[in-house]
């Protein structure tokens, strides 16, 4: 965790205009979070300009490690996201009853966040809506087998986000490359569509909402 956050504030640091990060432990490396050790470490971070704390969050389809320690450090990093006044970048995937419970408790401390990559149901999207979160798509929503505009419907639009994901889930027409982020575009392309949007303003919109979410200048 350490070296990979060392590596994106350098870059931060050095394109401060283009680049910004984030700093969190992955639900996948729950099993060796400490939160004596890092937490303050995350703190650093924070306190050199990371704009965020994440991913972190829950994974019950792969459970590369056991649940009762990702949802540890998942509740370890919303504390700390309730401290610092930082918003939490979530990952979830097969995990909504618990993510949805440990959101709404997160968001009466004042914790605002985003699903990221979101594929999950209507019913946790509203839950995070409501807490006043938002919910970011990936390229996923450009594939052949998503079926599901109507969630991308369901999202209003102050808080709807767009994101690339990359280095993978690159959109159709570049399925199965890695992806780049500057085609994020054709994710925002397909999110404007089913909105009845253009993909100008659709872009103008998902600016806007990272921005505010992130306090980005």
């Amino acid at each position: 965790m350490l070296g990979a956050a060392r590596s994106a504030a350098k870059v931060a640091a050095s394109h401060p205009q283009f680049v910004a990060f984030t700093v969190g432990v992955h639900p996948h490396d729950a099993a060796g979070f400490d939160a004596s050790r890092d937490i303050d470490a995350l703190s650093e971070f924070l306190a050199v300009g990371a704009v965020a704390i994440g991913e972190c969050g829950l994974d019950y389809h792969y459970d590369s490690s056991p649940r009762g320690e990702q949802r540890s450090a998942f509740a370890s990093q919303l504390r700390l996201a309730a401290d610092t006044g930082r918003p939490v970048v979530v990952h979830t995937r097969d995990a909504e009853d618990d993510t949805r419970a440990m959101l709404e408790e997160a968001a009466t401390a004042g914790v605002v966040g985003v699903l990221h990559c979101f594929t999950g149901s209507h019913v946790l999207a509203a839950a995070a809506i409501e807490a006043g979160w938002y919910i970011s798509f990936s390229g996923i929503v450009t594939f052949r087998k998503w079926t599901d505009d109507d969630l991308l419907r369901l999202v209003p639009r102050d808080r709807i986000l767009a994101e690339s994901d990359s280095p993978y889930l690159a959109p159709v027409p570049y399925r199965g490359k890695r992806n780049e982020p500057a085609w994020v575009r054709f994710t925002v392309a397909k999110l404007a569509a089913a909105r009845a949007t253009e993909p100008a303003e659709m872009g103008r919109i998902v600016s806007a909402n990272a921005r505010r979410l992130f306090g980005l200048a």
